[in-house]
């Protein structure tokens, strides 16, 4: 009996100096991908409305922070109830974790675990504010937040990683958050947009992004965070698993890049940077959920189809009169279900399970477990975030007035502008430090 329990005792885990260094330095990693985001996204608004999409990312890293400590890590990873939600009292405040206390049979602390997950927190809502671009009124932006990720993301999250969680129990496979992130994220941006309506001028004026060089910065950034983000996930490298999802983060990204420019250039005769930048931000998508479960050769199959895919889907709001700003929706929500639903193809059943796809030998079951996966987090998060963007928009109102939209949301929800252009040109408008009224400015032609 005392040499069973000497046993026991030394197959328990440890703390891991190595793993736990690792996992801090990808949870710093993820929290890059926020600013990363502010910039892709800030790039390609018009110069008027550029710092307002600068902020409604960083706001997340405020308000999703406190939110997560307070409650949401309990909700999201506290124990099981119903299959639905979690809670854990010792995880309110992180007040009754002890500081070398294990995360569930790993080798890193609760505190690591639980700040590597918050940067995923950080980041989701941060996601569906491309696709209101120009038009949210800031505080309204805020409030929404707080509501979505207590209402839709601590859940959902805890159905897809949570143990006990219904999605996680049913084996569906999301390696970093293709279902729990991006079409998350994307469901909600589609939900949020059916109900506050297009911009002033869609389909009717220029749009272009004002500033490609931010655009491709800020892809940069994403795509240098996302190693953290996939191959973080994990939870340490002991077995060689994020070793290969990190190699196939790189590779599936390179290909729908290359994708996405070939797609581009048959089908408008030009290779774009814009096109380059999101073509790696849908493969970096794509490979979130599949990555682990995949062989290189299929992470290329992935990136590949997803480029295309994505290329193809973010043209379909004009046919369909949803205004998308930033294509949140075909970038995000299409390059998360086309990742999440190759799972179930291109398993090999040899990498972070015996899991295998039907061009592996696995049959159909894994895909249809997939696609409950993905059309679940899609209904639940398109239905919810419609009802709350809905008793907002009743209540206190989302959007601002056309005047404001049309003279530039940045002068009056932050007073400020992106670039101060005064002592450029000298004459009358160096001179001038007054910032004009919307009235006013909505009579000077569009930035």
């Amino acid at each position: 009996m005392a040499s069973a329990i000497t046993t026991l005792a030394a197959d328990a885990p440890t703390l891991s100096a190595a793993n736990t260094g690792f996992m801090l330095i990808c949870s710093a990693l993820v929290m890059l991908m926020t600013p990363g985001l502010a910039f892709f996204y800030g790039g390609m608004v018009r110069v008027k409305s550029s710092l307002n999409m600068l902020m409604m990312s960083f706001i997340s890293l405020g308000i999703v922070t406190i939110l997560w400590v307070l409650y949401g890590f309990s909700l999201a990873f506290g124990t099981d109830s119903g299959s639905l939600i979690g809670w854990n009292s010792d995880y309110v405040g992180l007040s009754g974790i002890g500081i070398t206390e294990l995360w569930d049979g790993y080798t890193i602390p609760v505190y690591v675990f639980a700040v590597f997950q918050l940067m995923f927190a950080v980041i989701t809502p941060a996601l569906i504010s491309g696709a209101l671009a120009d038009r949210v009124k800031f505080s309204a932006w805020a409030l929404f937040t707080v509501l979505w990720v207590t209402v839709v993301y601590f859940p959902v999250a805890h159905w897809v990683w949570g143990a006990g969680g219904w999605l996680f129990e049913l084996g569906v496979i999301d390696f970093a958050g293709g279902t729990a992130v991006h079409i998350n994220a994307g469901a909600a941006a589609l939900g949020v947009i059916l109900v506050i309506g297009k911009r002033v001028g869609f389909k009717k004026d220029p749009m272009r992004p004002h500033s490609l060089p931010l655009v491709m910065l800020g892809a940069g950034l994403l795509w240098f965070g996302w190693f953290g983000f996939n191959a973080g996930s994990w939870l340490g490298n002991d077995d060689g698993v994020g070793a290969v999802m990190f190699v196939n983060t790189q590779v599936a990204t390179a290909a729908a890049m290359l994708a996405w420019l070939g797609y581009e250039k048959l089908r408008h005769g030009s290779f774009t940077t814009l096109g380059a930048a999101s073509g790696a931000v849908a493969g970096l998508v794509a490979i979130t959920p599949a990555g682990g479960a995949v062989s290189p050769l299929g992470a290329i199959a992935v990136g590949a189809i997803a480029g295309v895919l994505c290329a193809m889907a973010v043209g379909l709001k004009y046919k369909f009169g949803y205004d998308d700003s930033l294509d949140v929706v075909g970038v995000h929500l299409v390059g998360g279900v086309v990742g999440s639903l190759l799972v179930g193809l291109f398993a090999t059943g040899g990498v972070q399970s015996d899991v295998a796809g039907l061009f592996y030998g696995g049959g159909l079951e894994q895909l249809g477990k997939q696609a409950i996966g993905v059309f679940s987090v899609l209904a639940y998060s398109l239905v919810a975030s419609a009802l709350l963007a809905f008793l907002l928009d009743k209540t206190i109102g989302m959007r601002v007035s056309e005047d404001v939209e049309v003279a530039g949301i940045d002068q009056v929800e932050h007073a400020e502008t992106a670039y101060d252009f005064s002592g450029a040109g000298g004459g009358a408008a160096s001179r001038s430090t007054a910032a004009p009224t919307p009235s006013a400015e909505s009579k000077k032609v569009d930035a």
